[in-house]
């Protein structure tokens, strides 16, 4: 390869052919579209509140590391017909309020030195985005589930989208099972629970306010791969098997985009297969072979970003290091997820718990949950 004008190698290669500001937005905007569509959770995710996820990009930031957005509860009053009197009969609108922090996480690439001189720049930054790409959709999936599945047990924040997760409030067991430290083989998922978890969303205070789509209310439901297993192997009348005919799959029903890669769907819940789905927690400690399955609701949790940014959020910077030779490229964002908590309660999420073993000798439940290392 010839060498660029003035011979200065690698360094003047990247200078002359395109490391200027406008550059560098092209990459970062190239690297956030392209890592977020690579999210398991990108069709769970909307602006308008009518999804599992809501991105908060008007929200009011304080103190330059906090993001506060409130809540108003639905209205309940009767109302007033006919000439009644309206005056007086008002019904006071109840709001709650909520924060997530917000704060930085970079990481960098090394993509090589000298003898990438061979290869074009622009291929050496397509490999260092992919690989920053990867990188941050797991992260931003593994922050999501740990803060819908309360796992408490990972306390390191980077991991949890600079939020640490709070212990779910709302946790539906197996019949006769007093709580997750006493679930036992017998106690695997199915869809009884389904059943008990859109009652008690229905039914509950504040209500799980359920996501409109096409004007019909849903939930959608994430169940561990293991729990899957358990659900569909069950021969019970009135189980899975026994009315998988009349399941509807992911988009034979519905071009909503929560219905992409769907299992099915049962009583108004959408069925998801997660693997990042964390195990219960019980006396500060990890329950063996169990997992916290999730119904939600809109507005189960929420994502923030620092001020002043756009959705395209992602810093890109590139270094020249060791005397020239070799280049490194770092993307970072400030950003905060959290599962949404108002007065005291989880407002759009319940976890489901249950037993959950490997059902072969190639499967194990991940040493290291909730940590994106799996």
């Amino acid at each position: 390869m010839q060498q660029p004008k003035g011979g200065a190698g690698l360094a003047s290669l990247f200078e002359d052919q395109g490391n200027d500001p406008l550059a560098v937005k092209l990459w970062a905007k190239k690297l956030f579209v392209e890592a977020i569509q690579q999210t398991w959770f990108r069709n769970f995710i909307s602006d308008d509140g009518n999804n599992v996820i809501q991105q908060l990009d008007d929200a009011e930031k304080s103190a330059g590391d906090t993001v506060n957005y409130g809540l108003r509860m639905q209205l309940v009053g009767a109302g007033v017909q006919g000439d009644g009197v309206l005056e007086g009969q008002e019904e006071a609108l109840t709001t709650y309020a909520d924060k997530i922090l917000i704060d930085q996480l970079r990481h960098a690439v090394n993509v090589g030195g000298r003898m990438t001189q061979q290869r074009v720049p622009f291929e050496l930054r397509e490999e260092g985005r992919l690989g920053l790409q990867d990188w941050w959709a797991n992260r931003m999936d593994t922050a999501f589930f740990n803060h819908l599945c309360g796992n408490t047990m990972q306390t390191n924040t980077a991991y949890t989208g600079n939020n640490s997760p709070l212990a779910p409030t709302r946790v539906i067991l197996p019949s006769g099972v007093a709580n997750e430290g006493a679930l036992a083989s017998t106690n695997v998922f199915n869809l009884n629970l389904i059943d008990y978890a859109v009652e008690a969303a229905y039914d509950s205070s504040p209500l799980i306010r359920p996501i409109k789509v096409e004007g019909e209310e849903k939930y959608v439901g994430f169940l561990h791969p293991f729990q899957v297993t358990d659900m569909r192997t069950s021969v019970s009348t009135g189980q899975w098997l026994d009315i998988e005919k009349a399941a509807a799959t992911g988009g034979e029903v519905s071009d909503n985009p929560i219905y992409t890669g769907a299992l099915g769907e049962y009583n108004g819940c959408i069925l998801h297969k997660a693997y990042r789905v964390t195990p219960a927690v019980y006396n500060s400690a990890y329950v063996a072979n169990t997992a916290r399955a999730v119904v939600a609701g809109a507005q189960a949790g929420a994502l923030a970003f620092g001020r002043g940014d756009s959705k395209e959020t992602f810093t890109w910077v590139e270094e020249m290091f060791d005397y020239g030779n070799m280049l490194g490229i770092s993307a970072g964002s400030i950003f905060g997820i959290k599962k949404a908590v108002f007065n005291s309660q989880d407002f759009g999420t319940m976890v489901v718990s249950t037993y959950a073993a490997p059902h072969s000798s190639a499967a194990t439940f991940p040493p290291q949950f909730g940590q994106g290392t799996y």
